[in-house]
């Protein structure tokens, strides 16, 4: 099928990239020419592992192509079907930011054409009833480029107006596992009011449903993975799929963060309680790692819309309100353990092992280790940081952060006060303590993800504080 993909951020361009090697001809439009120029060339702008080896190689076959280009009107003629993957950031409010949306969505009404049918998917995460509303823009985006001649009748001008349907398809990517987690999702979820426009989906997605294709070495099949279930239903209960999903996640997190914290005064160990807990099936096991909380681009924003969406209609969300303040408050406490320890903060240094706000990424985007730096620099603390992949983001999107960045973990400890294991990459649960702790002024080591055992790092000299242990 021909696919068109307007956005290539990180949902956009994995989604383009695996929908290619299923064997589509897929074209992706952005208006940022130079990322355009850069995807052109093969070249990935974000860290996910295995999308560039992915790219390169759909980039190379003359069928499931994959193409770049900043011209819309071409790439939604050509199209099947459409994809709108463009960004909903939050605003200060907590409401996502759709004017990205709206500007597409009249773009694809402006560019339609009457030589087949076209299924408008909704891929980025928009408040419940948007699918009414993206329908209602691309009808008035129709109208703009093709207005009705005078002396026209409205069954006439309908008859010769472009066919299409709204769909919602909402993702369920993690970062530093999206290959994957679109090839194997646990369940594909299609919201539509036409059975036509479920059917293009079907067929879309039936490498993926059925498991027909070849794996990709980059994201091998584990074994035993069967059929993927799909989930078909109306379009605000696709909506509200994607935000409860989210929000039941971070309140996951949240909750284990507030036993942690309960833990610490009663004396129990918050890793024994989350490996008893997860082994009720009723529970499972997956989001119950106590730490310095939830980041990134999903949970606190779709919480936060979902509560705004809530209050819309006149309910207070009590649950997710907490979930967001006890997420915020997990934060602080990390720098109120390294009080604890150290007593006074000013004057002392700091190293951050990590900086994104989850391993495989490099992604900073409402990462803890920011909020955690930033008070520190504020209480007169000089701050040093190291993480395999993220400095080179964070040097770029952070400049006035003070940070002193360093080039592996050894030059991080160096005379430092402290260290704080931010985010739990798999290198920093390979260290070896003792020669790091040989070069501190002070061998503090609070680990904000529970890394370590305490009884290795006690071993080896210094004085370790976990999370709810």
């Amino acid at each position: 099928m021909n696919v068109c993909v307007i956005g290539t951020g990180y949902v956009g361009l994995v989604t383009g990239t695996c929908l290619a090697y299923l064997g589509h001809d897929v074209t992706c439009i952005d208006n940022d020419p130079e990322k355009i120029a850069q995807l052109g060339r093969g070249q990935v702008p974000i860290y996910e592992p295995g999308l560039s080896d992915l790219l390169q190689t759909c980039q190379a076959r003359l069928t499931g192509t994959l193409g770049f280009t900043m011209d819309l009107d071409d790439g939604v003629r050509a199209a099947d079907v459409v994809f709108v993957a463009v960004g909903t950031p939050p605003l200060p409010t907590g409401d996502p930011d759709l004017q990205y949306v709206e500007a597409v969505a009249r773009a694809i009404g402006g560019a339609l054409d009457t030589a087949k049918p076209r299924v408008i998917v909704n891929k980025s995460t928009v408040p419940i009833g948007s699918g009414n509303w993206v329908e209602m823009l691309v009808r008035e985006g129709i109208a703009a480029r093709q207005p009705v001649p005078s002396g026209t009748g409205r069954l006439a001008d309908q008859a010769d107006r472009p066919r299409f349907w709204v769909a919602s398809n909402p993702e369920f990517l993690r970062e530093g596992s999206a290959i994957a987690d679109t090839l194997y999702p646990d369940r594909i979820v299609i919201g539509a009011a036409d059975a036509e426009a479920i059917a293009i989906l079907r067929q879309l997605y039936a490498p993926i449903l059925e498991q027909t294709f070849a794996p990709p070495a980059v994201a091998p099949r584990a074994e035993q993975f069967g059929a993927v279930p799909l989930v078909t239903t109306d379009l605000a209960s696709a909506e509200m799929i994607k935000y409860a999903a989210n929000a039941f996640l971070a309140t996951k997190i949240s909750f284990i963060n507030e036993m942690a914290n309960i833990c610490e005064k009663v004396g129990a160990d918050v890793v024994e309680v989350s490996r008893g807990i997860g082994l009720d099936a009723r529970i499972g096991h997956r989001f119950l790692n106590a730490g310095a909380g939830w980041g990134g681009s999903c949970f606190g924003k779709d919480v936060s819309a979902l509560a705004s969406i809530a209050q819309e209609y006149h309910y207070e969300p009590q649950l997710l309100k907490a979930t967001i303040e006890v997420n915020r408050e997990q934060r602080m406490r990390i720098v109120q353990k390294l009080q604890d320890q150290l007593k006074i903060i000013k004057g002392k240094t700091i190293g951050l092992l990590g900086l994104a706000f989850k391993p495989n990424t490099d992604d900073l985007r409402d990462a803890p280790s920011l909020d955690i730096a930033q008070t520190l620099l504020r209480m007169g603390a000089r701050v040093k940081a190291h993480d395999p992949i993220a400095m080179e983001a964070c040097r770029r999107q952070n400049p006035s952060l003070d940070l002193t960045y360093c080039t592996d973990p050894t030059e991080l400890a160096w005379e430092c006060d402290a260290l704080v294991v931010v985010t739990e990459w798999e290198v920093y649960r390979q260290l070896d303590l003792a020669p790091l702790k040989a070069i501190m002024r002070t061998p503090v080591l609070v680990d904000a993800r529970n890394v370590f055992s305490p009884a290795v790092a006690q071993a080896q000299g210094f004085h370790y504080v976990g999370v709810g242990r």
